[in-house]
């Protein structure tokens, strides 16, 4: 079975063919460290875990890279943003690195509940600062970039007239050149579409490193494309990463590529779309964000209840990896009614006894998913699939059809292959239990508390506080009532 994937560069189906069989290089941008991971980092995690999985069914053997963003001053803004981690550092009096750790493991943590399998190599931007040096004077060398005033900026409008600026996002320069708008510190460039390759460090910032040019930090664009090219050559399969990274950042690393050795470093660029809430993207500032502990504690005001880490997952891989999913508790409260119908019927599978023939209409199970993941991963249609078997299973539980040995055993096969192995939807372990009920039962006494305190009997009210802050728990009243964390 071949894989079609969606090229983004060429904007069409294709069918993968690695570069060198049956090794597979893919390199996906991770997570920002200087904040709990949310929705959006989950979406792309599972987006490209589907993906590695995937391509380890077709017994590709993959080196799969996920970068860390440890130099905070990552972001769209990246010449004159502000360092986030530094921000952070500052706030907190802490060490910046504190922070980086700190988030990392956190991000791990989420990851591992949301049952993402750990990358190949996760390297840190930090940790790779002379290949970063190396590629802005290989660059300067090959005549575009320039020097200004201790920073290096890229030359995007003789890179333009080279190679074209803008493939992958379908832009054009003029345009770009007559909107971008005029930023603070950036009269030392060219052009203002320019972007940094190295930045001369203002006294202020935290996060500086040695360079032949100044005392500095690296600009945005760099990371990738020198982690990538390090550890998966000048040329690698795969290049990944949410749909809001197409412009900027993926359309700068291919110029630096090709800048750097005159071709594209990668084959098959992949991009996830976004989560929104209401039609809007998800954003701190609009008021509309939710972390992923957030998600499954319970403790926002956006959500009704908590959600189970597999309720998040099975969520995501209802929608097709390029489709926008829009949040809403309506429709994670559907994603665990439905993840639960999938998980009986899959229990009352295994608990079957055979016959000696197969009453009910359950061919090319496997054929249909393994077409459905093929053509370009799609997880919902599979889910469908899954969901159509399951209503057979439903029929034999309830003594209304038979199945035979061959063929019972071929349905537990696929169950387990897609389930769990490709869709990674674990089970409801006794330790996922236990924590839900904990949580039902604190959310319970919480909201006795808050009838005591409506009901004027303080003295309760008080012991209920009492007692849990003394067992280690954090309460805050809000306007729409409690919020509690261990």
């Amino acid at each position: 079975m071949q894989l079609n994937i969606y090229n983004t560069l060429t904007r069409k189906k294709e069918i993968f063919e690695p570069l060198h069989a049956p090794h597979v290089g893919m390199y996906v941008c991770g997570p920002t460290v200087y904040g709990d991971p949310h929705l959006g980092h989950a979406r792309s995690a599972i987006t490209f875990d589907i993906l590695f999985r995937y391509l380890k069914h077709l017994h590709y053997k993959v080196r799969y890279v996920r970068n860390i963003t440890d130099v905070g001053h990552l972001e769209h803004d990246a010449d004159s943003g502000e360092d986030k981690i530094a921000k952070k550092a500052r706030i907190e009096q802490l060490e910046p690195m504190e922070i980086v750790q700190y988030y990392t493991l956190r991000y791990h943590k989420f990851m591992d509940m949301l049952n993402v399998q750990p990358p190949s190599i996760e390297p840190h931007a930090s940790g790779h600062i002379i290949e970063q040096i190396e590629l802005t004077e290989q660059i300067l060398k090959n005549g575009y970039a320039y020097e200004s005033e201790g920073s290096i900026y890229f030359d995007v409008e003789k890179y333009n007239r080279d190679h074209g600026y803008g493939i992958l996002s379908n832009r054009n320069i003029e345009d770009m050149l007559n909107t971008t708008r005029t930023l603070e510190g950036q009269k030392e460039k060219h052009n203002l579409i320019d972007f940094a390759l190295w930045k001369k460090a203002q006294p202020e910032h935290i996060m500086r490193w040695k360079s032949p040019w100044s005392e500095g930090f690296p600009g945005w664009h760099c990371e990738c494309t020198a982690m990538g090219r390090k550890y998966l050559g000048e040329h690698f399969d795969i290049h990944g990463g949410g749909m809001d990274l197409i412009f900027p950042h993926h359309e700068c690393e291919i110029a630096q590529a090709v800048a750097l050795q005159g071709d594209d470093m990668v084959h098959y660029w992949v991009h996830n779309n976004m989560i929104t809430n209401n039609g809007q993207k998800m954003s701190k500032s609009l008021g509309n964000f939710i972390t992923l502990e957030e998600f499954f504690t319970g403790n926002n005001p956006l959500l009704t209840q908590a959600y189970s880490p597999m309720t998040i997952r099975f969520f995501i891989l209802q929608a097709h990896y390029r489709s926008t999913i829009d949040f809403s508790n309506e429709a994670l409260q559907a994603s665990e009614k439905g993840l639960e119908r999938l998980r009986e019927a899959n229990v009352r599978l295994q608990n079957l006894k055979p016959s000696d023939e197969t009453t009910i209409d359950m061919k090319n199970l496997r054929t249909r998913c393994e077409e459905a993941m093929a053509d370009d991963l799609n997880t919902p249609t599979v889910i469908s699939h899954l969901f159509d078997a399951s209503k057979a299973i439903n029929t034999v539980y309830d003594g209304n059809g038979t199945v035979s040995t061959s063929c019972l055993d071929e349905l537990k096969a696929v169950f387990k292959l897609y389930i769990e192995n490709i869709l990674g939807l674990e089970s409801e372990t006794q330790s996922n239990v236990n924590e839900k009920a904990f949580h039902k039962a604190v959310d319970l006494l919480l909201s006795i508390r808050q009838e005591t305190k409506a009901n004027k009997d303080w003295a309760t009210s008080d012991r209920i506080r009492d007692e849990m802050s003394k067992a280690g728990f954090k309460i805050k009243d809000t306007k729409d009532g409690f919020e509690w964390s261990l």
